[in-house]
């Protein structure tokens, strides 16, 4: 038993299947069954986003050991175990996850109109792919659901997504399944050296920095991808633009988080010597993928598609912040983790509300909404301001830490991510000017209805996190800290006790 007093991990984890089955069981005419779905999806969802709260109250902030383990023999013969874990750097992603699942199934009520049952299974599942990863301790473990997260999010894009639906979900699934063969090949060597693929056993190899170079560059094919870094973040605009509104939410608020999440779990303790080497390399790939695709933003007419460059741009200030190896740095990296899936997430909802209302997401199409949609305007607002960093509001925490850690290193590195914060402005305040203020573009616009009581739940807990991370940041930083602190003293004490270039 863990300090739930129950496998607590395992039930937020596979919760959501049997809701799945609850799903299958259902039986009646095509209406009975979409209502069903619907319900059972948001009530399974809902039921395990509140049990996950559970690991927010018990959670230990001062210790960085994995807590809330469970263990079981699953192949013992071959060094394979069925683990599972949280700590500061996992257990808030749980806690996302499980948030934004019901608010994607309530934002889907009206907009999923053709197989909702099997849209709301492929939902659920997902929710259960996405936890487990973040819970694994076991490196197959992970590997499986880290991989299985793919079907449903493919399925998700090809099934309900738009025009050009099945070439952006086989592009999505090609670029990230062919980076993860290299990481399974890592494993598989990890695997001879330790005898096992139980994850804080792995910390403790000291391989020779010959190998951690081959092992780090095949994480990094997995890894960057998934992020995604530049240049291999072509798959990206075209998942966001033909993908659901809710699958967008998901795609940026949780699956973006898997490659950065990645590093921390794996590059950084387990090869400490390659990641300080390929540093460098890292910084240049994510200051170009910040003024890159801020630039590429700025020219952007599709909505869905100038906030798909924008979490490319945030997302290279997030490997900035992880390979500065310090305190600031890191933390910043997972704060801005957090509210990128919170504020993008939100920003992928509101063009969704337009989209519901018109079918059109090209920017040139709207103008004066404010005048018509007073309510809609607001949130739009508080989320673009929220994307810009304004202080107060959960974007800027994050990156004032990631800047602060990337001076310490080098002040060219962190005057790039602060260009970053700027290009973010003119892209953002351009977006929400054309949109929201001037004339009213076209007469039809007239006729547009402002935020449904349904709408209105869906982003009310989403502005209350967007101002309680931005106005109260502690009461997350708290859950990094002491495991981050053991993550920069580890990885500080292997490289003074080994020289970088040996066996290479």
């Amino acid at each position: 038993m863990n300090a739930a007093g129950f496998p607590i991990l395992s039930l937020i984890t596979f919760l959501p299947l049997l809701g799945v089955l609850v799903i299958l069981s259902v039986r009646g005419d095509a209406a009975v069954v979409a209502s069903n779905a619907r319900w059972t999806a948001l009530w399974t969802s809902l039921i395990t986003f509140a049990l996950s709260l559970v690991l927010w109250v018990q959670f230990d902030t001062a210790t960085p050991d994995f807590q809330f383990v469970e263990s079981a023999a699953w192949l013992p013969e071959f060094g394979v175990g069925y683990h599972m874990g949280v700590d500061g750097i996992s257990v808030l992603f749980v806690l996302l996850s499980t948030a934004l699942t019901p608010l994607c199934i309530l934002a889907s009520w009206e907009a999923i109109q053709n197989r909702v049952r099997e849209y709301m299974i492929a939902f659920l599942v997902l929710e259960t792919m996405m936890v487990g990863m973040f819970c694994a301790l076991d490196f197959v473990l992970f590997y499986i659901f880290f991989e299985a997260v793919l079907i449903p999010m493919f399925l998700i894009i090809g099934v309900w997504g738009g025009a050009r639906r099945v070439y952006a979900a086989y592009k999505f699934f090609l670029y990230t399944l062919l980076g993860s063969v290299l990481m399974l090949l890592a494993m598989i060597v990890l695997w001879h050296q330790a005898g096992t693929t139980h994850i804080p056993s792995l910390y403790e190899l000291n391989l020779p920095f010959a190998m951690q170079v081959w092992i780090f560059l095949a994480f990094f094919a997995s890894f960057a991808v998934k992020v995604p870094m530049w240049p291999v973040h072509t798959w990206l605009p075209d998942a966001h633009v033909e993908a659901p509104t809710a699958g967008s939410v998901i795609l940026a608020g949780v699956l973006l988080k898997m490659g950065a999440y990645g590093f921390l779990r794996f590059s950084l303790p387990m090869l400490p010597e390659a990641s300080a080497f390929f540093a460098p390399m890292i910084f240049v790939l994510s200051v170009v993928a910040v003024v890159y695709t801020s630039l590429v933003a700025l020219a952007q007419e599709d909505m869905k598609k100038l906030i798909a460059y924008s979490s490319v741009a945030h997302m290279g200030i997030v490997t900035l912040g992880i390979f500065t190896f310090n305190q600031q740095g890191i933390e910043g990296a997972l704060f801005t983790m957090l509210a990128h899936g919170v504020v993008s997430g939100a920003l992928f909802l509101c063009v969704g509300v337009l989209y519901d209302r018109e079918h059109s997401r090209e920017i040139a199409r709207y103008g004066g909404v404010a005048k018509i949609m007073p309510a809609y305007a607001l949130v739009f607002m508080l989320f673009t301001m929220a994307s810009v960093a304004l202080p107060g509001l959960a974007g800027f925490p994050g990156e004032l830490l990631v800047i602060i850690g990337a001076w310490l290193v080098n002040p060219w590195v962190a005057f790039g991510a602060a260009l970053g914060m700027i290009l973010g402005a003119a892209y953002m305040l351009q977006l929400y000017r054309r949109v929201a203020f001037g004339k009213i573009a076209r007469p039809e616009l007239r006729r547009l209805l402002d935020l449904s009581p349904r709408e209105q739940a869906v982003f009310a807990p989403l502005i209350a996190l967007t101002l309680w991370m931005g106005i109260y940041p502690q009461s997350f930083l708290s859950f990094f800290s002491a495991t981050v602190t053991q993550l920069v003293q580890q990885h500080q004490a292997a490289l003074a006790a080994g020289s970088r270039f040996a066996g290479l």
